[in-house]
């Protein structure tokens, strides 16, 4: 059964998007990045039930029902089949909340079938492989043009094996981030929650040499007002996007001699958590250092942890096979 009342009717999808989108900023401290994810989710969600003569409101188990089937034959990963569906869940819990409905359609609703895969992981000497080779960049760039986006490909590839930093959080770090004397930088992360994250000296090195190349490619007058990223873009006004800076990671895997499909600043990320721990550090300590709010989500590193030991055990125990 589904349920709508008169004065519901008259609500368009589009606008229950933005009423819904309101509240998960207001309420739950979502960041542009999730909204924007919920919101092109649930505009596809809403052209499906406008082609099936229905929307939001009128929508019943069978209509959600179907569009988890249109997905599956357009193609959908079971991945993104599930974030749908979660958005879905979402959506109409609140609209019963708000008492747009008197029931909630996707309640029953199962979900794909699908075990958590473990992250994609570079090895430390990847990872040295390509710092290795962006430094060696910087040292043959052609012209200053050239060696300042050297500088800053070397800087951001270093900070982020240096933080873990989400690619949104490296990407629009103030200038404030590249105080000579830092030795810490105030990050602010998902629902706008703000963490310290340490640096260390390699990456320090790394924003000095970057910012000194800026200054010298400012213009005589320097009339210009002083950018209020570190990383600002080249082209527009605004800083680097997340887009350009994967893929300018991609070209520096390829010199390296790494599949470029293999590496990205989330992988980079990965690499960063995975290494941690290899050496060591405790997974509450990994969890405070890339914000994760519940340590489940940290928890998927600890294959490397359970890789090591067992690795400890066959070497080591006396009756191992050798």
């Amino acid at each position: 059964m589904r349920s709508r009342t008169s004065a519901n009717t008259k609500t368009s999808s589009s606008s229950l998007i933005g009423l819904f989108l309101d509240m998960l900023a207001a309420e739950q401290g979502a960041g542009a990045n999730t909204l924007d994810a919920y919101q092109r989710d649930l505009t596809d969600f809403s052209g499906f039930l406008t082609r099936s003569g229905t929307d939001f409101v009128g929508a019943d188990t069978e209509a959600l029902r179907g569009y988890l089937a249109d997905l599956d034959i357009r193609g959908f990963k079971s991945s993104s089949v599930a974030r749908r569906l979660s958005a879905m869940r979402h959506l109409y819990r609140f609209l019963l909340n708000e008492r747009i409905r008197d029931d909630d359609p996707a309640a029953i609703l199962s979900g794909p079938k699908r075990g958590r895969g473990l992250p994609k992981v570079l090895s430390i000497g990847d990872v040295d492989r390509m710092l290795t080779r962006a430094k060696e960049l910087t040292q043959t760039a052609a012209t200053p043009a050239q060696r300042l986006r050297a500088l800053r490909l070397h800087c951001l590839l270093e900070v982020l094996y240096a933080t873990g930093l989400r690619v949104s959080e490296l990407v629009s770090l103030p200038p404030s981030a590249a105080r000579r004397d830092a030795r810490m930088i105030v990050v602010r992360g998902k629902g706008n929650k703000e963490r310290l994250v340490p640096l260390n000296d390699a990456s320090r090195q790394a924003m000095a040499e970057y910012l000194l190349a800026m200054e010298l490619m400012k213009p005589e007058q320097k009339k210009a007002a002083p950018s209020k990223w570190l990383f600002p873009s080249f082209g527009e006004s605004g800083h680097l996007t997340r887009q350009h800076f994967a893929r300018d990671l991609k070209e520096l895997a390829a010199a390296s001699g790494l599949a470029p499909r293999l590496v990205s600043p989330h992988v980079l990320r990965h690499a960063f958590a995975s290494h941690l721990l290899h050496n060591g550090a405790d997974l509450r300590i990994v969890q405070t250092l890339l914000g994760h709010t519940d340590i489940s989500t940290t928890q998927i590193y600890t294959h490397v942890v359970e890789e090591r030991l067992k690795s400890l055990v066959r070497d080591l125990h006396p009756l191992a096979e050798k």
